[in-house]
């Protein structure tokens, strides 16, 4: 079984760890996720890979203790080993040379922007990060990602870090500012984040690319419960993405599936809380 080979706290529920898995680290390209099973009862959890090293065979993962299952997750220690870890899964993504790209990462999504930004940079793009979080002590991989961008651009809720406000209104200056050329923004986060990122590029017309992260159940297209409309089509967040046209998502259907089991995710959030002494 897939072996924990190391663990950080990156924030107060947010951590990073590198698990042994040669095979899929092997293949692996940037936009793809893998699903795992922390025991044989555990629920199958689809998580962004944020890193790979082809070499020692080590994929890394970074998630947000938000539900029950990534609380148990997060209360592994070094050296536990996890039930199942499938994968890569997903369609890979389609990394051109465009020109310059904006690559936009929120919360969590910080952390899973890494492997594309890396890609966009290789292909030849001029690449431009914008990072954005509720604090300083949110954002994450900041220096990770100045490695590997043209330029990156912070801010903050509050304003303990970079500029104080939201990613959406350094991309409108950006946008507005007409002596960089636009070709393309990529966009990983929360649901309104990207959805708000959409409405701010639609009416300058640059194609963006977001990559959702709608509730799954088996991950192969066969039960259809991250089904998402798109264009008007019936798509699979599972196969068919996990990246899509963004001007084309329906956000709202989106939003409403996501939030259609809050109720039983916080009675067995709460279970798993109070059983792992953390309430």
């Amino acid at each position: 079984m897939p072996k924990i080979l190391s663990k950080e706290r990156l924030a107060s529920n947010i951590v990073q760890i590198e698990v042994e898995a040669p095979l899929i680290a092997k293949s692996a390209k940037p936009g793809q996720f893998v699903v795992l099973r922390i025991n044989e009862e555990g629920e199958r959890i689809p998580l962004t890979l944020a890193d790979k090293d082809t070499n020692t065979g080590k994929v890394t993962i970074i998630f947000q203790e938000a539900g029950a299952s990534t609380k148990l997750l997060g209360s592994l220690k070094v050296g536990d080993e996890i039930k199942n870890l499938l994968g890569p899964l997903g369609t890979p993504a389609h990394i051109n040379k465009v020109g310059h790209v904006v690559v936009v990462g929120g919360g969590v999504g910080i952390a899973e922007i890494y492997p594309a930004i890396k890609a966009y940079k290789e292909a030849g793009n001029q690449v431009t990060t914008i990072i954005g979080a509720r604090s300083k002590e949110l954002l994450l991989s900041e220096s990770k990602l100045r490695g590997v961008s043209s330029e990156v651009k912070v801010c903050t809720d509050d304003g303990s870090c970079g500029q104080k406000g939201f990613v959406t209104e350094i991309l409108k200056e950006m946008i507005e500012d007409h002596s960089k050329e636009i070709n393309l923004v990529y966009a990983v986060g929360p649901v309104p984040m990207m959805e708000a990122v959409c409405h701010v590029t639609a009416p300058a017309k640059i194609k963006t690319i977001v990559s959702l992260n709608p509730i799954m159940l088996d991950a192969t297209g066969m039960c259809g419960v991250c089904r998402v409309t798109v264009g008007g089509e019936t798509k699979f967040g599972c196969v068919d993405g996990p990246e899509f046209d963004g001007h084309l998502v329906d956000f709202k259907e989106l939003k409403a599936r996501l939030s259609a089991y809050k109720d039983k995710e916080q009675e067995s959030s709460n279970h798993v809380c109070k059983l792992l002494s953390k309430c």
